[in-house]
């Protein structure tokens, strides 16, 4: 019987990268409008070098970046990035198809949600509550609550602390079999893997159960909880 479903979060519910790339381009041609003398493809790529080595929700990017390229920050071209960012990012921020649909059948089936993510705490509820997922989740998880990352144990442990259920009693859905999927396999969590969110070109899984849209995973609850 499974009583719970933890959902990672970026490129699981929310297409995250996709809106991580609008929100760059549009932040360059506003820096770019407001005096950087940087050809558009070279400063894209100088920022996601900057997040390769801070790791991609590093808030100070646009800091670096600028400090880095001229010795100081120009505050003129720093607050046009930062609005670009924002506009983009916002305009840009969806769900995958049948999210909202799926996360209310399964909430209609009497089961408990959580989301444990590797995002800062600030930046994951931003994106739930813009999205209006926020009242689905019974917990959620972030680096900042246990400050360890997926495949550590630690996140998913809590989560199910928190929501009172047992491993076997639990499905995990991911995007990210070094960190989703093995990490809850550590635990002998079931998982299913969100292929459709998928941004390293899986061949192999090792997954319980793949998807390729979020509404399949009602079928693999039926399943592993017959009436």
């Amino acid at each position: 019987m499974i009583r719970a479903i933890i959902f990672d979060l970026d490129n699981t519910l929310v297409d995250f990268i996709a809106m991580k790339h609008a929100a760059i381009q549009a932040a360059i041609l506003a820096m770019v409008d407001a005096g950087l003398k940087i050809p558009k493809d070279e400063a894209e790529k100088k920022i996601y070098k900057i997040y390769d080595e801070e790791g991609i929700e590093d808030q100070k990017v646009f800091d670096k970046f600028l400090t880095k390229e001229f010795g100081q920050i120009d505050y003129r071209i720093h607050a046009a990035g930062i609005i670009g960012y924002r506009r983009a990012r916002e305009a840009a921020l969806v769900l995958y198809p049948h999210v909202q649909l799926a996360l209310m059948e399964l909430v209609k089936r009497g089961l408990r949600l959580a989301v444990v993510s590797d995002a800062p705490r600030l930046q994951a509820w931003l994106r739930l509550c813009q999205l209006k997922l926020h009242h689905f989740f019974d917990v959620v998880i972030t680096y900042d609550d246990t400050k360890k990352r997926k495949p550590d144990p630690e996140p998913f442990v809590r989560a199910l602390e928190i929501l009172k259920v047992n491993c076997h009693e639990t499905i995990m859905v991911g995007d990210w079999v070094e960190r989703d999927i093995i990490g809850a396999k550590s635990l002998n969590i079931k998982t299913v893997f969100a292929r459709y969110g998928d941004r390293f070109d899986t061949e192999n899984s090792g997954a319980d159960y793949e998807i390729n849209d979020i509404l399949e995973l009602l079928d693999i609850v039926d399943k592993l909880s017959p009436q």
